[in-house]
C-alpha cells in the first residue's frame, strides 16, 4: 500500500474527492465504487465526476500557480 508521502498533492486531492464527494446532491446516489478522474495541462488541474444514476456532472478546477 502507499504512504501519503509517495503521492503527489494532485493524487492526494484526487484522493480526498473519492473519499468524501462520491454521494450525488442532486439525486443522493452513493457511487460506492466510483471516482473523481483528474487531468491537468500544467496550469490547471481539473477534477470530474459524473454520477452513474442520473447523470449529474460535478467539477472542481485548481489554478496552479506558476511562481
Amino acid at each position: 500500500m502507499e504512504g501519503h508521502s509517495e503521492k503527489s498533492p494532485m493524487e492526494l486531492l484526487k484522493h480526498h474527492y473519492d473519499e468524501t464527494e462520491l454521494v450525488c446532491p442532486d439525486c443522493g446516489y452513493e457511487d460506492e465504487d466510483g471516482s473523481w478522474s483528474s487531468e491537468t495541462d500544467g496550469r490547471e488541474i481539473h477534477y470530474e465526476h459524473e454520477c452513474p444514476s442520473c447523470g449529474a456532472l460535478r467539477e472542481h478546477t485548481l489554478t496552479l500557480n506558476g511562481e
